[in-house]
């Protein structure tokens, strides 16, 4: 007799309705719950469900709660029911992905690009409501199911590493018929060197600082493009896709619906207009780069270069973007045993700055790090130059005769070799037989002065050394040169070269160190080279403007310390405009304050060229 009333006083200590005291993060969770990051969709939608009374429903069937909204929407013109239409589509498209059925899961794209639609509808469609604002919860959370869903719904199939379908046509969705036009807009690739579009979203980003990810509309993709035989360095673009949906739900339910698919490249554009309005682009600029770390050939290509008789890569300049006139191209020149890769997390953290976004645009130099210094710098000097007369031959582009070229450790004697005028100092160092003198072909005259006697290149306006060993690295002793040599081997283009030194060590009375074997980039990074001394204490140009990054790996001050592999007196020049120093180790591109300090060398230089952008950002040390 007893258990009816114990189960009745139980029953009356339950609140069926209350407020639990929960920690900051539940609290907030549960206030930005939707169907983007939980198994629930958000207040604002249920409240549209719970409004028609259709709650129980949508738990056993929400396909037909959306079939209702949509009949719904065609005469009741609040644009909630477009905000609810959204992310139900969302959320049914996201339940039928999942399915063990092979028939459901063929139909989550569908619903994907319904949600979309329904979104655009609701940030830009026209009624009697106004359009929402950014301090409206739904805009922000319309904004990502619009973007997501978009990239969703673009999938050739459902699966995990389905790329996207980028064409016009028609497709069948759940509630009507719709007409895809589709463009590309300001997109510089051909689709013939494309291989595959991929969804940014779909990729975890690890081992960089920060996604440079900048808050717009679209869908952000990853442009995957096809690699030749001749060059296995892959090429990755970011790029994203609008859709534009004119029109109502009305005109869709009479079969009427056109919409529009565009393609922008996020280098060449940021900003779009949209009923009037300008709206920035959602763009993954990290994406791209992180995704094609994962070619284990990447990490490879340092090693490989450095101990491999011929180029895996050719010497070349290789671009980050489709070139663009106007802004500036920054070249990085990694150091020995190194490659672009050592370059990720500054490109990376300096493209976050829009000012140096719309600015600059950043290539690469790639080179074989065992070569000869000379060799190299010559090299890419020629690529340099080459890159200039292909782009602009008529001269019309200022901005790129002003180039920053950056280069870490031997990366940064080629750079200086970019801008310096050597006369006839470095050649003295070898020979005092006078160059026009020498018994020898026009070939070999001209191989030994592209190797000896260098000038300020017209199309450089800064440089900036980091880590470099202007006076040698103090571990690029005899015994480590003699190790590297036993696993190195030079290219044949450098042993065989016209002006090879077994042809001319009797007329140039060379220095016995390299009278028998052709030097390695090592020999010439040497503490008692007297070509790389010479080197040091000739300054850069009076044009062009230098900078010094020097690492030392302690507490250590100047003129103490080193990085471990270059000390503060072999990085240290006199002639340069800024020294900074960076307390890391020898390979110090990726630390923050290194990177800052390139930031703001940018910024200076951009600001110097008159690019107002970049004005109002510099801060000058």
């Amino acid at each position: 007799m007893l258990l009816p009333l114990v189960v009745l006083l139980l029953q009356g200590c339950a609140h069926p309705i209350g407020a639990d005291k929960v920690g900051p993060r539940q609290g907030y969770a549960q206030v930005n719950q939707s169907a983007l990051n939980s198994d629930k969709c958000s207040s604002e939608t249920l409240l549209v469900v719970h409004r028609y009374d259709l709650d129980e429903q949508f738990k056993k069937d929400p396909t037909s709660v959306i079939e209702s909204l949509h009949k719904r929407a065609i005469s009741d013109q609040r644009r909630d029911i477009l905000f609810a239409l959204s992310e139900l589509n969302y959320y049914e498209a996201d339940r039928l992905r999942t399915s063990l059925k092979s028939s459901e899961t063929r139909q989550a794209p569908d619903y994907y690009f319904a949600s979309a639609i329904y979104g655009y509808w609701f940030l830009f469609g026209h009624g009697p409501d106004p359009q929402p604002d950014a301090f409206d919860r739904r805009f922000r959370l319309a904004c990502d199911l619009y973007n997501r869903a978009l990239a969703q719904g673009l999938r050739s199939t459902n699966g995990p590493d389905a790329g996207l379908v980028l064409a016009s046509g028609t497709r069948n969705l759940p509630t009507g018929t719709v007409d895809v036009r589709f463009a590309t807009v300001n997109f510089k690739w051909k689709f013939e060197d494309i291989e595959k579009f991929l969804p940014a979203d779909d990729y975890a980003i690890y081992g960089l600082a920060v996604r440079d990810r900048p808050s717009g509309l679209g869908a952000p993709i990853i442009v995957v493009g096809k690699t030749p035989e001749q060059k296995r360095f892959p090429r990755r673009f970011p790029a994203t896709v609008l859709m534009r949906v004119p029109g109502s739900v009305k005109a869709w339910s009479e079969g009427k619906l056109d919409l529009s698919l565009e393609l922008y490249s996020s280098f060449q554009t940021s900003d779009v207009e949209v009923d009037g309005k300008t709206v920035p682009l959602e763009a993954d600029m990290t994406a791209p780069l992180a995704w094609s770390m994962n070619d284990s050939y990447v990490w490879k290509l340092g090693s490989q270069q450095f101990f491999s008789p011929v180029e895996r890569i050719h010497s070349s300049i290789y671009f980050t973007q489709p070139y663009e006139p106007g802004r500036v191209p920054v070249v990085f020149v990694h150091g020995t045993f190194s490659s672009p890769i050592w370059w990720a997390e500054m490109w990376n953290t300096l493209h976050t700055d829009r000012a140096l976004r719309e600015g600059c645009q950043f290539w690469n130099f790639i080179y074989n790090s065992g070569n000869p210094i000379s060799i190299s710098a010559g090299s890419l000097r020629a690529a340099l130059l080459k890159k200039v007369e292909q782009l602009d031959p008529e001269g019309k582009d200022p901005a790129l005769r002003k180039m920053v070229i950056i280069g870490h450790s031997q990366g940064g004697l080629l750079t200086k070799l970019t801008a310096t005028d050597t006369g006839d100092l470095l050649w003295q160092t070898v020979s005092h037989t006078n160059l026009d003198t020498l018994h020898v072909s026009p070939e070999i005259r001209d191989q030994l002065r592209t190797n000896f006697f260098f000038t300020p290149l017209p199309c450089v306006g800064r440089v900036i050394f980091i880590s470099t060993p202007h006076r040698g690295s103090y571990l690029a002793t005899s015994l480590i040169r003699t190790i590297a040599h036993k696993f190195m081997s030079l290219p044949q283009n450098v042993l065989y070269a016209p002006a090879s030194i077994e042809q001319l060590r009797e007329q140039l009375g060379l220095p016995k160190e390299i009278r028998e074997v052709v030097p390695s980039s090592l020999d010439g990074m040497s503490p008692h080279n007297k070509w790389l001394l010479t080197l040091a204490d000739i300054p850069t140009a009076p044009n062009i403007k230098a900078h010094s990054i020097i690492a030392i790996k302690d507490d250590s001050q100047p003129p103490d310390g080193s990085d471990g592999v270059v000390k503060y007196t072999s990085a240290h020049v006199p002639y340069v405009e800024s020294e900074f120093i960076v307390h890391s180790s020898h390979s110090c591109q990726d630390k923050p304050a290194a990177i800052e300090e390139v930031r703001r060398i940018l910024l200076e230089h951009l600001a110097d060229l008159g690019i107002t952008n970049a004005q109002s950002s510099v801060v000058h040390k």
